[in-house]
């Protein structure tokens, strides 16, 4: 009788929700949460890495930040699988096991993120309640152990809930209203009486999060008390202005996990979304705003992060030859929008990780599928390889400038940075041509299309054109070694190009100049003049063809690529007029046609071709599922009392 009951035990699944309604559109709806996890996963890790390594924040303030830094990695690393796992590849189901699991992270994770809340409000209680005894009452020891005291105060209360879930027999309809497992969600699918459940999930609801609001409460009364019974008006202000980074965390927090809670346990009629949104706020917007607020609030952390940059910087110019050293370039953000750097940097540091991202996952997913490995996506393969040198070729400048307002580039480091954005440039063109003369040989020429691309002659067209590329950009460097720059040292972009600097060149500069225009034309001319021929052929071709249906199909196997080719050439081209002969033009332009033509591609590449590409879809699907089956297993047969605690998973709280 037990074996029985565990096969059917092991058997049954829980399917997960996404948002109601936006079935159709979850592929897209996973883009801004991507981006949410990539956030609050760097920007805690962030945090974690200066705290550690400046001995100037050792302090009780800063060590209470870094428990609620690796609280909110928790519960980012909890949830991720399964929310992803909808939103990206539709993957619904979850094991018993699983979600068990998933619900005991997550709701001791978001316990002791309380705990860590109210330690900070204590902290906060002291500084400014009793100043002179601060160092004396929050000692390392005394931090140490009452961040353990309620880190095994969260686990106890939490550890009995899988256990009283796993006695109930599962007879309902198995449909979660979330993405992620939640105690108050699973019982309610159980058939026995849920009572004693119930009045757990109260009682740890009212000792943890409602003793620790209400202490926090307090402390903030005493706080409040005691900055206005301070005499001068801007001294109050300063102490309480102190508060306003955990004020902000405490409200993000407490606010929709009660109010979830109260949804849960009264809201029978209440509408779904409402639930799905607060469920999401309680459990992605702490992770992803607290380290952002704490930065931008907290002058010593800024400072710190400032500091560990700095020191980064100079150890890697100290190889630059001194003869170098002290002719530098300043670079360029945005014109006129200097005051606003740190928020601008917010949409560029996720344009960087969706873009290594999104070209990673296709190399990996052609390499990996065997179904795969034909000429069209060996050259999307390289196209990749291209956006992603593009990305890494730029982002050192471009983030130093918007985080760190670091605007200084040394010769030589501009000089290597022009080398490689250029080369890689000419690169991309290069391959765009090799796809363009893809998709020619597959409709003009389809029974000899197999015969023509083989393998080797791929690899061979490939390697002559990086060549070219290499070829053509590898004197650029040396023509900009001569000259004496004795001009305004003052860049209009937050990178390196060769047309910028050599306007800053005090000697004659009509050999760059001349040379420059021979690149351009030999190489993106003449690959653009063979792509629009390319097309005509295929236009011509597919036109000729007596089937509406079979002519449409050939032309949309083109689409990802005209994409690609529009892209790339419309702000290549425009960029090039502008710096050789748009002396007027509005410095606002220059900047965001630059960006366009080297941030664009490859962020929207991957993209591209993942949404029009079937194939490429089915094989990250195939990829997800064949890592996702030994995930399944592995969870099931560690399902234990020790097991629960050391598989991961994903979801709230709201007991």
């Amino acid at each position: 009788m037990p074996a029985v009951n565990d096969t059917k035990f092991k058997s049954t699944v829980f399917l997960l929700t996404g948002i109601p309604g936006q079935e159709d559109v979850h592929l897209w709806i996973s883009v801004p949460f991507c981006l949410m996890y990539v956030i609050s996963i760097v920007g805690n890790s962030v945090i974690l890495f200066i705290i550690k390594t400046d001995a100037s924040l050792h302090e009780p303030m800063y060590i209470f930040l870094s428990m609620l830094a690796i609280t909110d990695l928790g519960i980012s690393i909890s949830t991720m699988p399964t929310i992803l796992g909808i939103y990206l590849f539709n993957s619904r189901e979850i094991s018993y096991e699983a979600c068990f699991a998933q619900l005991f992270f997550i709701h001791s994770l978001q316990l002791n993120e309380s705990s860590m809340l109210l330690l900070m409000a204590f902290d906060r209680f002291i500084a400014i309640c009793n100043p002179l005894r601060y160092s004396s009452i929050l000692t390392l020891q005394t931090i140490d152990n009452m961040g353990l005291v309620f880190v095994l105060r969260s686990l106890i209360v939490i550890f009995p809930l899988p256990f009283l879930l796993k006695r109930f027999q599962y007879c309902r309809a198995n449909v979660l209203s979330h993405s992620y497992c939640l105690h108050q969600e699973v019982m309610k699918l159980a058939c026995s009486d849920i009572t004693v459940n119930s009045i757990y999930g109260l009682f740890i609801t009212l000792l943890t999060v409602g003793l620790d609001s209400l202490l926090i409460f307090l402390s903030y009364v005493m706080i409040l008390k005691t900055a206005l019974s301070i005499a001068s008006n801007k001294e109050c202000l300063r102490a309480l202005n102190t508060c306003i980074s955990h004020l902000c965390a405490i409200l993000l927090f407490y606010t929709p996990m009660i109010g979830l809670s109260v949804i849960h346990r009264f809201g029978k009629g209440s509408s779904p979304l409402l639930q799905t949104v607060l469920g999401y706020i309680s459990l992605l917007l702490p992770p992803l705003i607290n380290p952002i607020v704490y930065s931008v609030k907290s002058r010593h952390l800024r400072a710190g992060i400032i500091r560990a940059f700095v020191k980064c910087r100079y150890m890697m110019s100290a190889v630059n030859d001194t003869k170098f050293n002290s002719a530098v370039f300043l670079l360029t953000g945005i014109p006129g929008l200097e005051d606003v750097h740190l928020w601008i940097s917010v949409p560029f540091c996720l344009v960087y990780v969706i873009s290594i991202v999104g070209n990673s996952v296709i190399l990996f997913i052609v390499k990996t599928d065997p179904s795969l490995h034909e000429p069209m996506y060996i050259f999307l393969s390289m196209l990749a390889v291209t956006d992603l040198g593009i990305s890494i070729s730029t982002i050192p400048t471009i983030l130093g400038i918007y985080l760190y307002n670091s605007r200084e580039i040394s010769f030589k480091a501009c000089l290597a940075q022009l080398f490689f954005i250029h080369s890689l440039q000419l690169t991309e063109s290069s391959i765009l041509l090799l796809m363009a003369f893809d998709r020619f040989i597959a409709i003009c020429n389809p029974l000899r299309y197999s015969s023509i691309l083989t393998l080797p002659r791929i690899s061979k067209m490939g390697l002559v054109f990086i060549l070219r590329s290499l070829a053509v950009v590898f004197p650029l460097p040396f023509l900009l070694k001569r000259f004496q720059y004795c001009r305004a040292n003052v860049l209009s972009h937050s990178y390196c190009l060769h047309q910028e600097v050599m306007k800053l060149a005090c000697s004659d500069i009509t050999v760059n100049s001349i040379y420059g225009l021979f690149i351009t034309l030999l190489t993106v001319g003449l690959d653009s003049l063979f792509i629009f021929l390319s097309y005509v052929m295929i236009l011509k071709t597919a036109l000729s063809i007596a089937s509406h249906t079979e002519c449409l199909r050939a032309l949309n196997t083109c689409v990802s690529h005209l994409c690609a080719v529009l892209l790339f050439y419309s702000a290549e081209i425009g960029l090039a007029l502008i710096h050789r002969y748009g002396k007027g033009s509005s410095p606002l332009l220059q900047t965001v046609l630059g960006y366009i033509s080297l941030l664009l591609p490859p962020l929207v590449n991957p993209i591209v071709y993942s949404m029009k590409s079937r194939h490429l879809r089915a094989g990250i699907i195939r990829a997800f599922m064949k890592c996702r089956g030994p995930y399944e297993e592995a969870v099931a047969c560690c399902w234990n009392p020790i097991g629960a605690l050391l598989v991961a998973s994903s979801s709230p709280m709201g007991l």
